[in-house]
């Protein structure tokens, strides 16, 4: 999966040091970004410099207990919504990067 940032440079450090995803190793491609695990896949990052995040689009990341994660986000500076159930299917937060870009942890039930 791959999605826009606007300074690539604050993204690496939100992805790397916030949520701590490993920085893979990315080909020298003519434009900025970076690449990381994100645990079976990969996250592609592309610097664009007048992107702006587009409302709703969004990533799920899945989590073990959401209420630690938000506890971990929120000391680490990060505000993250009040977590709604899915009856049944899961419990989801929302929190965005640097960017705007929105991400979902998911819990599932």
């Amino acid at each position: 999966m791959s999605i826009n940032v606007i300074d690539v440079e604050a993204a690496v450090a939100f992805y790397r040091d916030v949520l701590e995803l490993p920085v893979l190793d990315r080909p020298p491609f003519d434009f900025a970004g970076a690449w990381f695990g994100l645990g079976e896949q990969q996250l592609h990052l592309i610097e664009v410099s007048d992107f702006t995040a587009p409302v709703g689009q969004h990533f799920a990341v899945q989590v073990g207990d959401i209420d630690a994660t938000i506890a971990v986000l929120n000391e680490r500076g990060v505000r993250v919504s009040r977590v709604a159930e899915l009856p049944g299917v899961c419990r989801q937060a929302f929190f965005a990067d640097p960017t705007g870009n929105s991400i979902e942890l998911n819990q599932p039930i």
